[in-house]
């Protein structure tokens, strides 16, 4: 897509200065913070959501929170996307059919979208506990497991920088990273990551996804509304995500003790 968007900076991060106390003593020393700030989105004009995230990747995240809610049923219904910067954060301003828009109404947030919380603002249960959509299982064998678990950390240079963000990847079947987007929050990651596998034309059903963080609600609502056939998480997912992958059909594995734990 051809979308006009202001420059903005690269940076993610800023260095503080601090004192690091070890049992040795005392000692001045920086540290890198990411940056998070409030990016409000819009769409025809009209404020949608305000989420908390870090201001990198926003066209990414623009499409992903807009098919990830079901704004969108594809990339091609995002028509236009237009990112400013404003005094305290960034205003992002997606173009789309207005029926599309009027079928999503119920899914406006009426609270800020906190860096922990995806459904922050959600109006009502029936807007949390929408139905999944049906995706095809894949199975990736324990090896390429562990191989995508061990690239998603080797692919999140911001969080080597801070040690405090999230991320979330796109692996092939044989474990191999093809993909990888970070935020502050684990639910903005995977936003960022399947919307630019939707602007890439990466299709979900080559490979897995692979989250550094515990696999949730809206992680496995925003992963099967992606069409992916099967998730890894660093932590267990909850019993209700757990519940809500299985009804969609998709499969859910986390890091274990000595190998890799599968919910069949």
């Amino acid at each position: 897509m051809g979308l006009p968007v202001e420059q903005m900076s690269d940076e993610a991060s800023s260095v503080v200065t601090g004192r690091l106390v070890t049992p040795a003593g005392e000692t001045e020393a920086v540290w890198h913070l990411p940056d998070e700030a409030p990016v409000a989105i819009l769409y025809n004009g009209g404020q949608f959501a305000v989420m908390m995230a870090t201001a990198q990747d926003i066209e990414d995240f623009a499409v992903g929170f807009s098919l990830t809610e079901g704004i969108a049923d594809m990339i091609a219904d995002v028509e236009d996307i237009r990112i400013a910067e404003a005094a305290d954060g960034v205003i992002v301003n997606i173009l789309i059919d207005p029926a599309k828009l009027e079928r999503a109404e119920g899914r406006r947030r009426t609270l800020t979208g906190r860096s922990g919380c995806g459904l922050c603002g959600a109006q009502s249960l029936d807007a949390v506990m929408q139905p999944l959509r049906k995706v095809k299982t894949v199975k990736p064998n324990a090896e390429a497991v562990e191989a995508a678990l061990v690239g998603l950390k080797a692919n999140q240079p911001m969080n080597a920088l801070n040690k405090s963000t999230h991320a979330a990847g796109f692996a092939a079947m044989d474990g191999s990273i093809k993909l990888v987007r970070e935020d502050i929050g684990r639910h903005n990651a995977l936003d960022k990551l399947i919307g630019a596998m939707a602007r890439q034309g990466t299709d979900p059903q080559s490979g897995f996804f692979v989250i550094s963080s515990r696999f949730s609600v809206e992680m496995a609502q925003k992963s099967a509304s992606a069409g992916a056939g099967f998730a890894v998480s660093v932590s267990a997912p909850s019993a209700l995500a757990l519940k809500l992958a299985r009804r969609a059909g998709m499969g859910v594995a986390c890091r274990a003790p000595g190998g890799v734990m599968y919910f069949d």
